[in-house]
């Protein structure tokens, strides 16, 4: 189920390919994301859009919380995120998101997620809750 579950998430998350987003499972609940800032990202002449960073720090707490539950044989959604925007992330930056899950209960997961540049100044920070569910309801 697992196997099955990740093949699909990479098959579908379309979005994520877009952005040139890549993911290292570390181990359950601990994932690290990397992406390079390009002119597509940018709000200003070298600034990342807000936007673009919230999309790559969902994507840093969701598949930390999906890591989790995939050996039940569930998927997650998000439900509630709080970003903190603490640097602007530059034209050319190398980002590292670290997400961690801190809490899981019975359908309800805490993730929490960190993104820094190639200079390991912390860009963003959040906090999340995300939904657990069935894998079998994406099939319906």
């Amino acid at each position: 189920m697992k196997n099955q579950i990740l093949e699909l998430y990479n098959k579908t998350n379309r979005f994520g390919v877009l952005l040139g987003m890549k993911y290292e499972v570390l181990k359950s609940g601990e994932v690290i994301y990397k992406v390079k800032i390009t002119e597509d990202f940018l709000a200003t002449t070298k600034t990342a859009h807000g936007g673009f960073i919230a999309a790559f720090m969902d994507a840093v707490v969701g598949v930390a919380a999906l890591s989790k539950v995939i050996e039940e044989g569930k998927v997650v959604s998000t439900v509630e995120m709080k970003l903190n925007f603490l640097k602007p992330a530059i034209l050319g930056d190398e980002l590292t998101g670290n997400g961690k899950v801190l809490k899981t209960g019975k359908s309800l997961i805490i993730s929490e997620g960190k993104i820094y540049n190639q200079n390991n100044e912390l860009i963003a920070i959040c906090l999340a809750t995300m939904n657990a569910y069935p894998f079998d309801r994406l099939l319906k």
